[in-house]
């Protein structure tokens, strides 16, 4: 038992020492994991091959950590960030067991799973225009009963869910375009540039997201998306336009801004859009 123990804390310092050498800030904790994930010697040795060459962590053991839960992701998929926790939590807050939920751009389905996870029972419905993605949330939503489809934002989405939709999250990619070359080469050269890439100014798929949203939100249903704090009075200018009461909600510990749009109930409501989208 003793010497297994030591073995095990040599294969630790090494594969930290070999991590940490290759500039992996939180070497221990990797070294842990990937020790953890590996069946083999082989195995292991690839996997830190692959970890020093700058693939994401979490797709070479094959999942990420996300609000408690352990989200499936294989190689080419993005990897949920812990700031888009702060997404889920405002989301969970506007949402009721049974309501429907749609998360647009999933991914790896990880806000619906995690919606799932905090809600209860929910009409879960997820889209992605990326087959690995797609095959991804498929096993990750599979246990809350999710529906999820290939396709281009609402396009394969069910005809029959206009205007029942109580929660509508979308983690749409807002990077400008000339900003990509300055992301880490984890997301620069590791995950789809579909999910990265927003356009000139970050918000191209945004525009599109929240020109639909008054279709298929039901009265009172909301529309989430991330966005950086710089985007977001831009965001919620466009929430306005497209007849959504915007708000803008800010974490500074996690570092992450999201816009929420409501679809008005009442008449009187609008007359609140007209200020906010003439800014």
């Amino acid at each position: 038992m003793e010497d297994s123990k030591k073995a095990i804390e040599a294969s630790m310092d090494t594969v930290a020492g070999r991590l940490r050498q290759a500039g992996c800030v939180f070497a221990e904790e990797e070294a842990r994991l990937l020790l953890s994930a590996s069946r083999t010697p082989a195995e292991l040795d690839a996997m830190i091959e692959r970890r020093t060459a700058g693939e994401p962590l979490e797709q070479i053991i094959g999942w990420a950590p996300f609000c408690g839960l352990r989200i499936e992701v294989e190689p080419g998929v993005f990897v949920p960030r812990q700031r888009s926790e702060l997404l889920v939590r405002e989301a969970a807050s506007l949402a009721e067991p049974g309501g429907v939920v749609v998360d647009l751009c999933c991914g790896s389905g990880a806000l619906g799973a995690a919606l799932a996870a905090a809600l209860g029972p929910i009409e879960l419905y997820a889209v992605d225009i990326d087959p690995a993605a797609v095959r991804c949330a498929r096993r990750n939503i599979a246990a809350a009963g999710g529906r999820v489809y290939q396709g281009d934002l609402y396009a394969p989405l069910p005809a029959e869910l206009r205007g029942r939709i109580r929660l509508l999250v979308a983690n749409v990619p807002y990077v400008p375009t000339e900003a990509i070359r300055l992301l880490p080469p984890e997301a620069r050269l590791h995950e789809p540039l579909a999910a990265l890439d927003g356009g000139a100014d970050g918000l191209d798929i945004q525009r599109r997201v929240a020109a639909e949203a008054s279709l298929w939100l039901e009265p009172g249903g909301h529309l989430l998306v991330e966005a950086s704090e710089r985007q977001a009075p831009q965001s919620a200018r466009l929430f306005a336009a497209s007849g959504l009461l915007p708000r803008i909600v800010h974490c500074a510990e996690r570092e992450a801004t999201i816009v929420i749009g409501r679809k008005p109930i009442r008449q009187e409501d609008l007359m609140e859009l007209v200020p906010v989208a003439n800014k």
